[in-house]
Parts: structure tokens; sequence; C-alpha cells
């Protein structure tokens, strides 16, 4: 699955103001229930349920970036949101690094499946340093869109096209 088809303008924070693991991945889905894509009384099974992930191994995994992910009973589709956090974010990542960018995201336990295929995609796009590097200059949120989401033979001229 790829990154981009999980995300759009409005899932997509670009100044993150957590400074540390737990806070961050609470502004991620307070954002994403504001924004209407986690329903209210979900909020709460949801963090904990991220809470129960994050106690097993930091999803904090390397290169400045975060994974934390879960699945959801009462979601019926993946919810997905990247943050970008300029300043850095202590993740008690496996590399003991700052975390700038995490794309948190949650999926239906029916859809488990999409679970380890999300996880792989996104990992190996943040392996690319250019990738990271591209999104830390990154000035508006389709910037974002585009770098996670090539297409062939097309050249990424970030900042130059209207926001």
């Amino acid at each position: 699955m790829k990154l981009a088809k999980l995300l759009n303008v409005d899932r997509i924070l670009l100044d993150m103001k957590a400074t540390e693991h737990w806070a961050a991945i609470v502004e991620l889905v307070d954002f994403l229930t504001e924004m209407g894509d986690i329903p209210k009384d979900c909020r709460e099974p949801i963090l904990t349920a991220l809470e129960e992930r994050e106690a097993q191994v930091s999803t904090g995994i390397g290169s400045g970036v975060a994974i934390p992910h879960t699945f959801s009973d009462t979601l019926e589709e993946v919810v997905a949101v990247f943050g970008r956090s300029k300043e850095g974010i202590d993740f008690e990542a496996l590399d003991n690094a700052p975390v700038h960018f995490i794309i948190l995201f949650i999926v239906p336990r029916k859809d488990y499946h999409l679970h380890l295929r999300t996880l792989a995609a996104i990992a190996k796009m943040f392996t690319n340093c250019e990738v990271r590097r591209n999104l830390a200059t990154a000035i508006c949120r389709n910037d974002i869109l585009d770098i996670l989401d090539p297409k062939p033979n097309r050249v990424v001229n970030i900042g130059t096209e209207p926001c």
C-alpha cells in the first residue's frame, strides 16, 4: 500500500508542537479526531491501543522516523497522518536520534493484512535519505504529498508550485 494513498493535505501536520514520544502520539490522534477522521468516542480506545503497542518497543525506527501504529475494532478504513517536527522529538528511537517525521496509522482489525504491507511501504520509503531531506525542506502540505507520491518521469520542484 502506498503511503500517499492514505494521506491527503488534511492529514498532514507540518509543525508539530510535541517534544516527547507520548505527547507526539496524542497530538497526532487529537489532530485526526479534530479533523473528524477518528470519531470522538474512538479516541481513548485508540490511544490505549497505541500506548500498549509503544510499551512493547518504540516505533521510532531510526534516521529521524517513527511509525506508531495499531488496530481498531471500530474504524472501517485505514486512517493515517503525517507529522513533521523541525526541532525533533525524543521518541526513544532505536538509534537514539530525534524524530522529525512521524507516520501514525490505524488499521481496521478486519484488514490485518494491510498492516504489514503499510509498515513495509513506509519503512522502505524512509530509508531513502533524499526523501527525508526533501520532506525536511518542504514548504507546504502539497509539497509533502508530492514527495510521498512521486510520479514516474516527473521532476518535483519543491516550493515552486502554489500551495
